[in-house]
């Protein structure tokens, strides 16, 4: 497997290309707008084609590059189908697979931090059956968890985060890598790390937001960052409804 980064330290975000380099095929997850070239360029590099554009979410603190570099590619862009956007997409449901020759991964509906949250289990089969690393999005990050507010419901959206993390992504093996979608600078959760990635038994030990019972968990994550500078017209942009329309 080949497995990029790329990371943002002006806003704490993390996005991903990864894919098989054997037979040529990657997705990517959370690109950015203003840094579309650069999975092209890298997958370019690796001599692989991007067949899948995806996000884990419409994100609130950052325009979304999927649309544009789905465009580009002539591939589909996924997110999930309950996502609130206004362009054509691929829609993604709990347990869909997505084939990328010797890699795979499965789609983890993890709503909390948005109803459209998903987390990405990726497994590569040149090195076994078993899964190898999780990308939580906005679900789970190092040592904290998603706000819940963004979308308003507060307490109901914290109550569905708790559900999400421990009846999905706290059931998988702890050596498997946990590779989130913010680290320390971004305002999408309170007391992220600056380490961008993790394991689960690492954050099952650690993270002391995973050891709070559902109604602590709730009632903490009433501390919340200020929301996004600029929201709104960032999410309006992630909807569609910005400079930019996607044909598949």
């Amino acid at each position: 497997m080949i497995f990029r980064p790329f990371y943002y330290f002006d806003r704490g975000c993390s996005a991903y290309v990864f894919g098989c380099g054997g037979l040529g095929r990657c997705a990517v997850v959370d690109a950015r707008a203003e840094d579309v070239e650069s999975y092209a360029s890298f997958a370019a590099e690796k001599e692989m084609q991007i067949t899948h554009v995806i996000d884990t979410h419409v994100h609130a603190d950052h325009r979304s590059g999927g649309p544009e570099l789905a465009r580009r590619m002539g591939v589909p862009y996924c997110v999930h189908e309950s996502a609130d956007v206004d362009l054509p997409f691929t829609p993604l449901k709990h347990d869909d697979e997505i084939e990328l020759g010797n890699t795979k991964l499965k789609v983890i509906h993890t709503p909390g931090h948005s109803e459209d949250s998903v987390c990405l289990l990726v497994t590569d089969l040149k090195r076994g059956p078993d899964p190898w690393f999780v990308l939580t999005g906005d679900t789970l990050f190092v040592g904290a968890v998603g706000r819940p507010d963004l979308p308003g419901r507060a307490r109901e959206n914290a109550a569905d985060l708790y559900a999400s993390i421990h009846q999905k992504l706290l059931t998988l093996p702890d050596d498997v890598e946990v590779y989130p979608g913010h680290f320390s600078g971004s305002v999408c959760g309170a007391g992220l790390s600056g380490k961008p990635m993790s394991t689960i038994g690492f954050e099952r030990r650690w993270n002391a937001m995973l050891s709070l019972d559902r109604e602590a968990f709730v009632e903490a994550l009433a501390d919340v960052p200020p929301k996004p500078e600029d929201m709104a017209r960032i999410q309006a942009f992630n909807r569609g409804h910005g400079e930019i329309q996607v044909g598949l």
